[in-house]
């Protein structure tokens, strides 16, 4: 690996060859509910094993890309945050015998006392990724996320080790803000070194792979920040909420999205978007990516509407919200009649860098996250959205009817029980 020294080249090259441990949002939710200072110790010190192994993997993965993709400047400099915030967990200090000692002593191991963890299924994202092949064992997710600590009187240096692994993880967390973006400008580069509008397939999956792990690593931290600040809210589990209200989550959505449309096209008369969905329906998620997906899928709705009527139109056809409940799944479909999508150009739709608005050019400092980047223009709105509902087991499929219009189809598992789609 170019451009740092052998002994950590080498150092990533064997975290590398480690397979990563996927976790269940249900799992997630079963070991944060009223956590101690020892079990979030616990957690932190799989976080400590966990995190570098999958930081290597991609840094590894970004390595390797072919046709000088992986030679882009602003690839290099998303390699670059992933080599730092690798360095800066292998290198942070591990836990003194003298709290191992104390923690473990509080730690439940009686099997009738213990809760342990429900059981995961497999992702169904992953049939058509390739695992990696390894030689290391590492123990079942039982034996590394999950120790339930009794809230025992514990060493202070507990508290103060915690509260030192969450700035550490907060300062990953910043760094890796910008990653989209500036992976983003990277695939630009490598199109106009190329001297081509498309990406191939092979990109194409290493976008999905990269954008996978990069959910992962960032709910991975998120919720480890969040249970550290031991808020006491009933309804949340770090960043998990356990009655998500669907409504109330896709209104705001619709009302951020009516207010963006309104703002950027300067409209008196935004079209109008009717929602359908019961008021009391609710079930675990995390309200952030719900709320993402939805504003993206009525982002391109309101866009397609208005570019098809005009921006002066005196009425616009309005946009349908509608959701259903079922026993797997919480499906939720927006419609609208904004002309529909070429039957040739549904496949392209999922495709990053596949977009009919013109690209912004953002300041290679840029470091704003992908919730709040303006993607429009990347072509990046649909396939994150795509991703982010596969991560927890959902998927985002499209019907189009070319001259009408289009049913976007969000499909959330409301089981909670898929493990992370890790490649």
């Amino acid at each position: 690996m170019p451009g740092i020294c052998k002994e950590l080249a080498t150092k990533i090259a064997h975290f590398a060859r480690f397979p990563q441990t996927g976790v269940s949002l249900r799992q997630m939710v079963e070991f944060g509910q009223n956590p101690s200072q020892g079990t979030l110790l616990r957690a932190a010190q799989f976080l400590h094993d966990e995190l570098p192994i999958r930081l290597a993997h991609r840094v590894v993965e970004l390595d390797s890309l072919p046709d000088n993709l992986n030679q882009m400047p602003s690839v290099l400099r998303v390699k670059r945050m992933y080599i730092d915030s690798f360095n800066e967990l292998v290198n942070f200090p591990r836990v003194s015998d003298r709290i191992k000692d104390a923690v473990k002593g509080a730690t439940v191991h009686a099997n009738a006392e213990r809760r342990h963890l429900p059981e995961s299924n497999t992702n169904p994202a992953v049939s058509d990724m390739p695992r990696v092949a390894s030689s290391h064992w590492i123990p079942p997710i039982q034996h590394r996320y999950h120790y339930e600590v009794k809230p025992a009187e514990l060493p202070v240096e507990v508290t103060e080790y915690n509260r030192s692994f969450v700035k550490s993880l907060e300062r990953i967390k910043r760094r890796h803000d910008p990653v989209v973006t500036t992976l983003a400008h990277g695939v630009v580069e490598y199109k106009q070194l190329q001297k081509t509008n498309r990406i191939d397939a092979s990109v194409q999956h290493f976008l999905d792979r990269f954008y996978l792990s990069r959910i992962g690593i960032r709910m991975l931290i998120g919720q480890q920040i969040e249970l550290n600040q031991q808020r006491r809210d009933p309804n949340f589990v770090g960043v998990i909420c356990t009655n998500t209200n669907v409504a109330q989550v896709v209104q705001e959505a619709i009302d951020n999205a009516r207010y963006i449309c309104g703002d950027y096209y300067v409209l008196m008369n935004t079209p109008a978007i009717e929602l359908h969905c019961p008021k009391d329906l609710a079930f675990m998620y995390v309200p952030s990516h719900l709320h993402h997906m939805v504003f993206e899928l009525l982002k391109n709705s309101l866009r397609a509407v208005i570019e098809l009527y005009g921006d002066e139109a005196e009425k616009y056809p309005p946009i349908k919200v509608v959701v259903a409940e079922g026993n797997e799944d919480i499906t939720i479909k927006v419609s609208d009649e904004g002309g529909g999508i070429p039957r040739s150009a549904m496949e392209q739709v999922w495709t990053y860098m596949y977009t009919t608005a013109q690209t912004p050019m953002l300041d290679p400092e840029f470091n704003q996250s992908d919730f709040k980047a303006p993607l429009a223009g990347f072509g990046y709105g649909l396939p994150l959205s795509r991703l982010y509902a596969r991560y927890f087991g959902g998927d985002l499929k499209l019907i189009s009817m070319e001259g009408y219009g289009t049913d976007a189809y969000l499909h959330l598992s409301r089981l909670s029980d898929n493990e992370e789609p890790l490649a």
